[in-house]
């Protein structure tokens, strides 16, 4: 069966349509037996989609300078890193060769994002403020890029790092649920994300294996509601001045439950 390497340089042409028959197949059969190879090609058809339904918009406007100066920084701020790693002694040497092979994996991840960032920040960064829907499609796009360096690094933190997270990062005495076992949801993680408004916590867990995610957005009033995009659920509601966005590639009533849980669990 065909490799990552092999696999990897198909996934473009694989999700435009463009494979001949055979490579196809190939990577039909990987990327169900390749988690990261599964993301990325998950990833790229949300950015496409993305692309595809807001083209005209795309057309008719440039992202603000404000959002194009921080995605620019945030490309120095990597080069510089690896740079540094590059002009290590030799005994870190190993170090360095090893994440310049996780950037090589990670690149398509990162050019993904980008593009939902700049390309997409021409209605992201002005709509996410009153279109329900703009922030679950910003959502999403987050919820998967995260889970596909996740499945890459192998993180798994505990129940108290994150809480401390929450803390430090939000100043948010989160108590995540104690029995989350019982639904069928086990804790992966917790990293803090950018959107249109500025920084947002994103606690992951996996439900029955799959990919769940539950999103802080502090000093954020929102409608509860239910939203499908980008073929994921999220489910919108408000605690106080915080909003919550779970996100989900579940069936909407799964997704209720799971919503109806949490709201219940993380206080």
């Amino acid at each position: 069966m065909p490799d990552c390497k092999t696999i990897d340089p198909l996934v473009t042409p694989y999700v435009d349509g463009e494979l001949a028959e055979t490579d196809r197949r190939n990577v039909d059969e990987h990327v169900h037996r390749c988690p990261p190879c599964h993301s990325r090609v998950a990833a790229e058809r949300a950015v496409r989609a993305l692309i595809r339904d807001h083209r005209p918009a795309l057309e008719s406007r440039s992202a603000p300078p404000a959002l194009r100066a921080r995605c620019a920084e945030a490309a120095r701020s990597t080069d510089a890193r690896l740079t540094a790693f590059a002009k290590a002694p030799a005994v870190r040497r190993s170090v360095f060769f090893n994440l310049a092979a996780w950037r090589a994996r990670a690149v398509p991840f990162a050019l993904a994002a980008s593009l939902v960032v700049m390309v997409g920040g021409a209605f992201l960064y002005q709509l996410t403020d009153s279109s329900a829907r703009v922030l679950a499609a910003e959502l999403t796009a987050d919820h998967m890029k995260c889970f596909a360096m996740n499945a890459m690094l192998g993180t798994h933190e505990q129940p108290s790092t994150v809480e401390s997270a929450m803390v430090s990062g939000f100043g948010w005495q989160a108590h995540l649920p104690q029995d989350a076992a019982r639904v069928g949801l086990e804790l992966v993680g917790a990293r803090p994300c950018l959107y249109g408004e500025g920084k947002i916590a994103h606690i992951m867990y996996r439900h029955e294996g799959r990919p769940v995610s539950v999103f802080m957005l502090p000093n954020a009033a929102r409608a509860q509601q239910f939203v499908e995009v980008l073929g994921h659920e999220a489910a919108i509601w408000c605690v106080g001045n915080r909003t919550f966005v779970l996100v989900a590639r579940e069936p909407r009533l799964e997704v209720v439950r799971l919503a109806s849980y949490v709201q219940a669990s993380l206080h």
